[in-house]
């Protein structure tokens, strides 16, 4: 079984169009709305990525309504970083910005390395793989952390 919910989880990586908006869907699909959960990424350049959303859509998770966000812009748009009890780095940039902005606050860093699937494949298929691997760690990871699904 896995640790306790935390009231809220921040997830991060490089542009918040991949990792951290599957992982932010995910983990509102697995454990509901009891904790609050919200992305970001290092810098906003791209908009949520079409092989996110469909490899999330086979697990019955939606993003196509995600809007891509960075940290700078969570601050402008009322986020308090200090507001969270956790932030999850996906990637190693993300991981650096967020102990960066964080060393003034008292919260909890935590680095899980999911593969940046983008750019990786030539076919439709191929691509669609890897991002389910990527998709495929980020279950690993929250499940490992915070135990199976509440809800299916």
């Amino acid at each position: 079984m896995g640790q306790d919910l935390p009231q809220s989880v921040l997830f991060c990586c490089d542009h918040n169009a991949v990792r951290s908006p599957m992982a932010e869907g995910i983990m509102k699909k697995f454990y509901g709305t009891g904790t609050y959960v919200q992305s970001v990424g290092v810098i906003n350049d791209l908009e949520i990525d079409g092989f996110a959303i469909a490899t999330c859509e086979e697990i019955g998770v939606e993003l196509s309504r995600h809007r891509s966000r960075s940290f700078d812009e969570m601050e402008q748009w009322g986020d308090d970083l200090s507001s969270f009890d956790l932030i999850v780095a996906l990637s190693p940039a993300s991981q650096r910005r967020a102990l960066e902005l964080t060393r003034f606050f008292h919260l909890t860093v935590e680095y899980w390395p999911i593969l940046d699937p983008t750019g990786l494949g030539e076919t439709r298929e191929t691509k669609l793989a890897s991002y389910r691997q990527t998709r495929d760690q980020i279950v690993d990871q929250l499940t490992r952390r915070w135990g199976p699904p509440l809800e299916g």
